[in-house]
């Protein structure tokens, strides 16, 4: 029982720090490129939209759809890891 629950705790702390990690990279991009850096990107240009205004309104989506399907994958190995797969 005891490994068991050796096993549950070492998952969850890798599953948090999967958290941790893809949420301050959202977070960079949504806040950092669309609010904080926005005036540094405006200087570059795509599809004839500065690129500060592209990460506000666009970008930080993107970013947020790419890393649901980083997170899936790396859920699907930490699950195959520690035994909870199906």
């Amino acid at each position: 029982m005891e490994d068991k629950q050796k096993k549950a705790t070492a998952y969850w702390k890798e599953n948090v720090r999967y958290l941790f990690i893809l949420l301050s990279i959202w977070f960079l991009v949504s806040f950092g490129a669309g609010i904080l850096f926005k005036d540094a990107l405006n200087t570059i240009k795509i599809g004839g939209f500065k690129l500060g205004f592209w990460f506000a309104q666009q970008g930080s989506i993107y970013v947020f759809v790419i890393l649901i399907f980083v997170y899936i994958r790396l859920m699907n190995k930490l699950d195959k890891k520690y035994g909870y797969n199906e």
